[in-house]
């Protein structure tokens, strides 16, 4: 899990990284812009009474950018030199529908979601590693990823642990044998008068050798519990020992399930990154290449070419960082899965956009929630019945056990040790029943009984404390979302508005009524909105993950 974290952080800082540097570096003007919250986590008001949430009637998703045409403006605007324009023009439609994974029974996870006309790889170009849709990554984590195959382990060893309660109920059988060599025989004292009836009252005792030099036995005994107050309550146990242990499984699949959808997210998001990257960076190659024809005929400055010189170079410095962020996201979700960082995969999904007032029916009320809906609510409940039923078992000490035997065997003795291998062995057979009663142990019963009660306090006041906390947590998880949606809708209209300002300061340029300061600026203001845009939309997409988990619907597959 330290690795785990180390590069999670190592992503997320690349990506607070590359989101504010496009702006930053690239606005001649010397203006900062606002760098979007990458990864945040949601935080919010103190909890009530009230659960907010939603069930998931759609998809969420976002725009499928493509160099092209200007999304929104239907203005022709030429690839990057080297790549092909036969993929589209960035669209704002929806691609294909939606890939609704959550059907009426949630089972597993709902990522809104379409399906890409081909896997990508870190490089931008069809892979040809095995595709994983998120649905597909997350199932294949949940049986790979280290962690949730050692709950499994820990599922089987606790029914190994149920069996073995179980086996103390089955008939106990067992074989004995021995062979004796009695090097000093014990004597025994007789009285002198048992030999000889005149003998004195006072006559020493005599010393008298019972038994023989050699001796054999052999034996089967069989023993079996009649009756145990304490034997019944631990088989009642073993039931909700399995239910514990199948629930901390699905405790590690939730968080695996969490981990790679977020890390799925964080690469869909930088493809789409690049993808606008690689179109601005064509847009600007082609005014670069309009102003230097312009200046060869003396319409405007070399200082203007200059500039768009410096804007294209720091744009494909800044491709080439995001290139390599798109990398190191491939290796964190390789990881999450349980791949090494050699196994070659592309993602057969893509980012899709989604009307805002669909995308508001996400964050609706959610009536039907309940607190046994979080795994690890149900877990403390699993939990404090475990403990309830320990402290039963301690009870039931007090109460006798009752158990049957029966010995059956042969023994045979003799002063030489051939004759007890040649001579014949003698039968015995016993059978009878056994009762123990405890009657007093200096009060430990009690005493630990105390301590149970003391421990089954504290899971139930950690019940009450969880309750308190998804309370809080699905308040925080919904306003944050509530938020997220009005951040990404503003954020839209604003790329939508510099779109438009770079379509006309172009415009205004070739016609000489503008400056290369003014399309410096625009084209700036465009890769900041373009920027915040995909800021807002990734802090979306993990609010809406932070959603799920809070109301207990990110992952209930088996």
């Amino acid at each position: 899990m330290k690795a785990s974290s180390t590069i999670f952080s190592a992503v997320l800082w690349l990506l607070a990284g590359w989101w504010g540097a496009v702006a930053t570096a690239q606005t001649p003007t010397g203006s900062a812009p606002t760098q979007p919250s990458v990864g945040q986590q949601p935080t919010g008001a103190a909890a009530s009474g009230q659960q907010p949430g939603a069930q998931q009637p759609a998809g969420t998703g976002a725009v499928i950018a493509q160099p092209g045409v200007t999304p929104g403006t239907g203005v022709a605007v030429p690839s990057q030199p080297g790549v092909s324009n036969a993929g589209g023009a960035p669209s704002l439609n929806e691609a294909n529908g939606a890939v609704n994974l959550q059907p009426t029974v949630i089972s597993t996870f709902n990522s809104g979601l379409g399906a890409a006309p081909t896997g990508l790889t870190a490089s931008g170009k069809p892979g040809t590693g095995r595709p994983f849709t998120l649905q597909e990554a997350i199932d294949f984590a949940v049986r790979q990823n280290i962690n949730v195959r050692n709950s499994q382990l820990d599922a089987v060893s606790a029914e190994a642990r149920i069996k073995e309660i179980k086996s103390s109920a089955l008939p106990q059988v067992a074989a004995s044998a021995s062979l004796t060599d009695n090097l000093i025989i014990q004597r025994a004292f007789l009285p002198a008068n048992f030999f000889d009836p005149n003998a004195p009252a006072d006559a020493p005792a005599v010393p008298v050798q019972f038994g023989v030099k050699y001796s054999g036995n052999a034996a089967l005994s069989l023993n079996q519990v009649l009756y145990s107050a304490t034997l019944n309550v631990g088989l009642r146990a073993a039931a909700t020992y399995r239910e514990l242990a199948q629930r901390n499984l699905q405790a590690s699949k939730v968080v695996v399930a969490e981990q790679v959808a977020k890390a799925y997210y964080s690469v869909l998001v930088a493809q789409e990154r690049a993808k606008l990257l690689d179109y601005n960076i064509g847009r600007l190659d082609t005014l670069l290449s309009e102003t230097r024809a312009l200046n060869q005929q003396g319409f405007v400055e070399k200082l203007d070419v200059s500039r768009l010189e410096v804007q294209s170079n720091n744009l494909k410095a800044e491709r080439q960082n995001v290139e390599n962020l798109i990398e190191l996201s491939y290796t964190l979700l390789k990881f999450q899965m349980g791949l090494t960082v050699n196994d070659e995969i592309t993602l057969s999904e893509q980012l899709q956009d989604r009307d805002v007032a669909e995308l508001r029916q996400l964050i609706a009320p959610d009536p039907t929630f309940q607190y046994r809906s979080r795994i690890e609510y149900s877990t403390l409940e699993t939990q404090v019945k475990l403990a309830q039923q320990d402290i039963e078992v301690t009870q039931k000490g007090y109460y006798p056990t009752v158990a049957a035997f029966i010995n059956y065997g042969y023994n045979s003795g003799r002063n030489m040790i051939a004759q007890v291998v040649n001579s014949p062995w003698l039968n015995f057979s016993t059978l009878g029943l056994s009762l123990q009663v405890p009657v007093f142990d200096g009060f430990q019963k009690r005493y630990q009984i105390a301590q149970k009660r003391v421990t089954l306090q504290k899971i139930q006041n950690s019940s009450e404390l969880l309750r308190n906390s998804i309370d809080l947590q699905i308040r925080q998880s919904s306003i944050t979302l509530n938020n997220g949606l009005q951040s990404l809708q503003t954020q839209q209209r604003n790329r939508e508005l510099a779109q438009e300002i770079v379509r006309v300061t172009r415009i205004k340029y070739k016609e000489g009524v503008g400056s290369s300061i003014e399309v410096l600026n625009a084209e700036a203001a465009l890769r900041e909105a373009q920027t915040n845009y995909f800021g807002a939309l990734y802090d979306f997409f993990i609010a809406k993950i932070d959603q799920d988990k809070a109301l207990g619907r990110l992952y209930t597959g088996q």
